[in-house]
C-alpha cells in the first residue's frame, strides 16, 4: 500500500469485502483502501498487456471507475481482488484492441508450476551492481515475451498471484496458466542467454573488493611459511 493516505489506521485493516460493503452503504471515501491496496498489481498487469506506462495508468483509472460503478454487481463468486483484476485485464485488452495492437490470447495446455524468479536478500554494493544489471536484462527479456506469456509472468512471478487466481483473472484454465509460465521461463532463459552473448567472459568476476579480500586472506595464511616448503605428513 502506498503512503500518503488520510485514512485512520484501523480502517486500513478492513478486508476487501468489509470495505466494499461500507462503500456501498455510502462511505465512498473508503474506496481509497481498495485503490491503495491494488494500485501496483493493476498497473503491473495492465503494463504487461499494453507495454506502455501512460496507457497502463489510464487503464487502471478506468478499471477503478468501472469497478466503482458496478460495485453492487460483485457477487462474491470469486475473491474481490480477482474480480477487480479481471476488470483491469478487460480494460487493457479493450484498449489494445482499439489501438490496433490486439492479438487474441491463444489457449495452450500442459503442466508444471514454477517458483518466482529473481528474489534475493539485500546484497553488498558489488552484488547490487550485478543485480541491477541482471534486473535490466530480465525486464528486457520479459518485454520481449509474447503477450499471453508476459502477462502470466507478471501475474505469477512479479505479483506472486497463485495459479487459481491468475487463471480466474485471465478466464483460462489453471493448466493453461502453468503451461504458459513454464514456456515463458524457457523463453526467458533463451532470451537472457542470447542477450548475455558477448558478456560471457565477464561472468563470475573476481575483481575489486573480492579480489582484494582473497589476496589479503592468502597472505595472512602464508606469511609465516617460507616459499617452496611443504608440510609432508
Amino acid at each position: 500500500m502506498t503512503s500518503g493516505s488520510m485514512l485512520q489506521p484501523a480502517l486500513l485493516e478492513l478486508n476487501d469485502e468489509e470495505a466494499v460493503s461500507r462503500v456501498l452503504q455510502g462511505e465512498t471515501g473508503l474506496f481509497e483502501i481498495i485503490m491503495r491496496r491494488y494500485n501496483q498489481r493493476l498497473f503491473r498487469v495492465a503494463r504487461a498487456i499494453l507495454r506502455n506506462d501512460s496507457e497502463a495508468e489510464d487503464v487502471v483509472q478506468d478499471a477503478y471507475v468501472r469497478a466503482y460503478q458496478h460495485l453492487s454487481q460483485f457477487a462474491g463468486k470469486s475473491t474481490f481482488s480477482t474480480w477487480l483484476t479481471r476488470i483491469a485485464i478487460h480494460e487493457a485488452l479493450a484498449r489494445r484492441r482499439r489501438s490496433g495492437r490486439w492479438e487474441e490470447l491463444e489457449a495452450v495446455q500442459k503442466n508444471q508450476d514454477n517458483a518466482p524468479i529473481l528474489k534475493s536478500s539485500i546484497p553488498d554494493p558489488e552484488a547490487q551492481t550485478a543485480q541491477a544489471q541482471a534486473r535490466q536484462l530480465l525486464q528486457a527479456a520479459i518485454e520481449a515475451l509474447p503477450d499471453d506469456y508476459r502477462t502470466v509472468v507478471i501475474m505469477r512471478d512479479v505479483e506472486e498471484m497463485d495459479v487459481r487466481e491468475t487463471a480466474a483473472s485471465l478466464e483460462v484454465s489453471e493448466a493453461s496458466v502453468k503451461t504458459r509460465l513454464h514456456r515463458a521461463h524457457a523463453m526467458l532463459r533463451r532470451e537472457l542467454y542470447a542477450r548475455a552473448q558477448g558478456r560471457v567472459a565477464d561472468l563470475y568476476p573476481f575483481l575489486g573488493a573480492r579480489c582484494d579480500r582473497m589476496v589479503k586472506s592468502v597472505f595472512e595464511r602464508i606469511r609465516a611459511t617460507p616459499a617452496g616448503t611443504a608440510d609432508n605428513k
